[in-house]
């Protein structure tokens, strides 16, 4: 049997998610697993669905199982991100290929940008760089344009060509082959359509203003009609973040020289997230980045946590394909398998509990964010997803 994961948000689930696993199928995949995030998403924004409805919708729109990619790790750094989600991968201990889109859609010519900034070269000159003030993404590509040429660094411009160059990066001790799929249709993050393929951006953005083409989203997709955004409790994050000290700010993932005491002031002197966001923002950190430290303040994710290795598998749900990989997966693990989380905490380490409880407190905080905000403690009650 030929497995190809994916790590993916399916944030929703849509036209182009459906092509990446087509292409999985038409390449010989006879089983897919889907790494997905849940309840807040690797640009720290909250997931426009649950990742209930999200999982049912992988599954429907071709995946075999569905396994979470915890919290934690979601609102990490594309680094953090990619790591986490590999090992997920490489614990299963039967996983042959990994896939990804990117907007070269050449494997090789991703390995080469890969190696470039492996460089101990590129690794002094991005560290000059960031010291000028650059952003470590702006560092990374205009020391490998300098050292390795503008080829090697055009490729690091695009977000999922250097997403999927950390999957590389981060199966390199491995047996796993590395498989790229060319992006279809409209750009990442960009407002325009093409044909019945649009940005994930571009749909979310529609689902808010009311203005969503199902056209652009898979006939199974599950009709949720209570998305999740910030905008719906901003008031609520203005509160969590107002109640944190400097020192706690301190304690996040991605916080060092001082941004701490530039987040409280921001936070104690601005009304809206938007306005936080601006007073912090410098050329040495990126929105995707300030608002990660936001989400991860008001989840209290801190810097220890992001550090831990993923402690367990979770499984969201399955079709009978899925099942049978579940079956002979427990015995390749090197991971322990969470199906129900009721009664499971006690089974636990220390640190899986911890990971878990954070993830529990995720899907609970995420409804507030709803439309109409639905009851806590779903990760009780909506069980496995079998179809």
């Amino acid at each position: 049997m030929v497995i190809g994961a994916v790590i993916c948000e399916f944030n929703p689930f849509h036209n182009g998610h459906k092509h990446l696993l087509d292409k999985m199928r038409e390449d010989g995949c006879d089983c897919i697993v889907a790494v997905m995030s849940t309840s807040f998403t690797q640009r720290g924004d909250v997931a426009v669905y649950s990742k209930f409805t999200r999982a049912q919708d992988a599954l429907a729109g071709g995946a075999d199982i569905v396994i979470e990619l915890p919290v934690v790790w979601a609102v990490s750094s594309a680094q953090r991100f990619a790591q986490a989600g590999c090992e997920i991968i490489k614990a299963l201990g039967c996983v042959n290929r990994v896939y990804f889109g990117s907007e070269c859609g050449d494997t090789d010519a991703l390995i080469k940008a890969e190696q470039a900034t492996l460089d101990a070269g590129t690794d002094r000159l991005v560290k000059e760089l960031m010291a000028q003030g650059e952003y470590y993404p702006s560092a990374v590509e205009k020391a490998v344009c300098q050292l390795h040429g503008k080829e090697a660094a055009e490729i690091l411009a695009s977000p999922n060509n250097t997403l999927g160059i950390e999957y590389i990066k981060s199966l390199r001790d491995s047996n796993i082959e590395v498989r790229t799929v060319k992006r279809v249709g409209a750009e990442h993050d960009s407002e325009y359509t093409d044909d019945s393929f649009a940005s994930a951006s571009k749909i979310r953005k529609d689902i808010m203003t009311e203005e969503f083409n199902a056209d652009f989203i898979p006939e199974s997709n599950t009709k949720d009609n209570n998305p999740a955004f910030y905008e719906f409790a901003e008031r609520a994050v203005l509160y969590a973040l107002r109640s944190m000290t400097p020192t706690d700010f301190e304690q996040l993932p991605d916080v060092s020289e001082g941004l701490h005491n530039r987040i409280h002031n921001a936070v104690r002197t601005e009304s809206t997230i938007d306005g936080i966001l601006s007073k912090i923002k410098t050329k040495r950190y990126t929105l995707a980045r300030l608002r990660r430290i936001l989400t991860c303040a008001i989840l209290g994710i801190t810097k220890e946590h992001q550090a831990m290795s993923v402690p367990y598998i979770r499984v969201l749900g399955f079709n009978s394909t899925g099942e049978l990989l579940l079956k002979n997966a427990k015995t390749t693990s090197t991971l322990h398998f969470i199906v129900n989380v009721a009664g499971m905490a006690e089974n636990l380490s220390d640190n899986a509990r911890k990971i878990l409880e954070i993830e529990m407190k995720a899907t609970d905080i995420r409804t507030i964010f709803e439309k109409s905000p639905t009851a806590c403690g779903q990760d009780f009650t909506k069980g496995i997803i079998k179809v």
